[in-house]
């Protein structure tokens, strides 16, 4: 299959449309987080369906003193691993195609969940980012959209505006693509030198240090859950030496509103660390998050949850999340 580069709508909206289409939004610098999402839309499209990935640096979603003009820009790379990951199509229109006239006047506003943890980082980000997804959506006029869920707040506030503005189309997050040693796969990683990649690394190692904690808090109350606390039963257990494993689960199981105070502990210590590398780590937030309103969660939480990291090594900015459930007894999703 040779996968078509088109840079007009009117170029995609001549294509004849047979089953449904799926759309993989990019600004190009593909990798293999990219090819699993296109590999994801072909799936969701089928052998009748179209997949139609987007190569667009949106400028509307970088701040001042931001990378826009650094940001790689590889169309030939783009559209070979586009075509090798099942993609019909390579939408790659200029900036005059997406904004004629210039930069728009009316914009979608991601409202209070757009101001925080990147939205606080990054004033209007959120915005310029809706406002080109709507653009793009209208543009390609897709029945399904993918997304990566490594971008978690972005990919929250795409849904809700989906949502809340009736778009009718269907919105698909796809698990974070990472490297053999964990990092999450970002067309960033480029600009990394081989020590502040080593840096780095701690963005998804203070993530899985707060998963493994978590996971640990979830099974001892499990255990308290299976093991009753009453003296006979702990007497009886006590001829085969549980009684002792009984009475921690209990202990652990009381002190539960702390548990995620302890998940964001146990990330927080290995940023602490990685603060004192050479390179240093430089810490824009920790939060563990409700994915609903991206507000922080409390003690009693109970259901899904995001540990999401932001930090910077060297010049490079980067970003990372891992999702979790609460008061299930389960561990990390």
């Amino acid at each position: 299959m040779t996968t078509a580069l088109l840079s007009t709508a009117d170029e995609l909206h001549a294509r004849v449309r047979r089953g449904r289409r799926a759309v993989v939004m990019t600004m190009g610098a593909l990798h293999e987080g990219h090819a699993t999402l296109v590999r994801a839309a072909r799936e969701l499209a089928g052998p009748d369906g179209e997949v139609v990935v987007t190569v667009f640096v949106n400028p509307l979603q970088f701040g001042a003193g931001e990378d826009l003009d650094r940001y790689p820009r590889t169309l030939e790379a783009d559209l070979k691993i586009a075509e090798q990951s099942g993609a019909d199509v390579v939408f790659a229109p200029s900036v005059d195609e997406v904004y004629p006239g210039g930069q728009p006047q009316v914009r979608v506003t991601a409202g209070p969940m757009g101001e925080r943890l990147e939205g606080a980082s990054r004033p209007g980000h959120f915005d310029g980012v809706l406002t080109v997804v709507a653009k793009l959506l209208h543009l390609t006029r897709p029945d399904v959209a993918l997304f990566g869920q490594k971008d978690a707040q972005q990919l929250a506030v795409i849904r809700r505006m989906v949502r809340d503005l009736n778009f009718g189309i269907e919105i698909v997050g796809v698990p974070t693509v990472r490297e053999p040693d964990g990092l999450a796969l970002s067309s960033r990683n480029r600009y990394l030198s081989p020590s502040e990649r080593h840096t780095a690394l701690a963005l998804s190692q203070a993530l899985f240090a707060g998963a493994d904690r978590h996971a640990a808090q979830e099974a001892l109350r499990a255990r308290a859950r299976e093991v009753p606390s009453t003296r006979a039963r702990a007497e009886a257990l006590s001829a085969i030496g549980e009684s002792r494993a009984a009475a921690d689960a209990h202990a652990v199981a009381k002190a539960a509103p702390g548990g995620p105070a302890a998940v964001r502990a146990a990330a927080r210590l290995v940023l602490d660390e990685a603060a004192r590398l050479d390179p240093p780590l430089e810490l824009d937030y920790l939060a563990l998050v409700d994915p609903s309103d991206f507000t922080e969660i409390g003690g009693d939480f109970t259901g899904e949850a995001v540990l999401a990291v932001a930090a910077r090594v060297g010049t490079t900015r980067l970003i990372d999340n891992i999702p979790l459930t609460f008061g299930t007894f389960g561990a990390a999703s």
